[in-house]
């Protein structure tokens, strides 16, 4: 076990974690308390607001970014499980409110403050290997980077760093890492045989690979590709890398 780090972080948990993979959430807390961080949730934590502003409904999410800025006005850090997100209150409240100067700077505060969470562990709490989280695996697994966490936050190496240091486990190539899995948030919903194509080509290069289990760190991407896997009749389990470094998940 490594030292402890003692750092206080407030869990932003997504909506998505929240509604659909709670497990998920689980596990992004075992994990970091296993690490020494003092987590805490303000309860009233909502939607970060990027399916609307996506939309370009500006008006309706400033309402909700508004809502998160005084949420997280005091944490020392913010840690959120989910690439988009992060890019959200980092990134795009910056653009919301680049014409209000008061709010402008408490988004700057916020996005100072907020990372994704493979970036807080490798990047703040200095984690090299994955063994001090408890973290065991015995298969081969295969690691689909996200859109908004690789582009927007710019986190490529951070993931691939953890998981090649989890004991047991054996990383395959996916060949067109890189490419979109289809998801997209309302892209899905507004053109769905895009959409459709995009995973289909996605999950046949992830059936190729040979690999027993497909993580990634957005639980938006994992939901789009097993769903479209377990259509096909597919086994390959899909699990955010917080469910791979927690030990007590199963």
């Amino acid at each position: 076990m490594t030292q402890k780090a003692h750092i206080t972080a407030d869990l932003y948990v997504t909506c998505i974690i929240d509604q659909l993979y709670p497990e998920v959430g689980v596990s992004v807390v075992n994990v970091l308390r296993r690490l020494g961080v003092i987590i805490g949730f303000p309860k009233d934590q909502t939607c970060c607001g990027q399916p609307v502003y996506n939309t370009g409904f500006n008006k309706e999410a400033r309402t909700l970014a508004k809502r998160a800025l005084e949420q997280f006005k005091n944490s020392e850090y913010v840690v959120v499980p989910s690439g988009s997100c992060a890019a959200t209150l980092r990134i795009f409240y910056l653009e919301l409110f680049a014409e209000e100067p008061e709010l402008l700077e408490q988004a700057k505060t916020l996005a100072a403050k907020t990372y994704e969470f493979s970036e807080f562990l490798v990047d703040v709490l200095k984690v090299e290997d994955a063994s001090v989280c408890g973290a065991t695996y015995q298969g081969a697994a295969v690691y689909h980077p996200s859109c908004h966490l690789m582009r927007e936050l710019g986190v490529k190496t951070q993931p691939r760093k953890l998981l090649n240091s989890v004991p047991g486990l054996e990383e395959k190539e996916l060949e067109g890492a890189k490419i979109c899995c289809g998801f997209g948030g309302t892209f899905s919903v507004k053109f769905p045989h895009i959409s459709e194509g995009m995973v289909g080509d996605k999950i046949a290069n992830v059936q190729a690979s040979g690999a027993e289990t497909l993580v990634s760190c957005d639980m938006s991407c994992l939901m789009n590709m097993g769903g479209a896997l377990n259509r096909q009749g597919s086994n390959i389990k899909i699990r955010h890398l917080a469910q791979i470094l927690d030990a007590e998940s199963k």
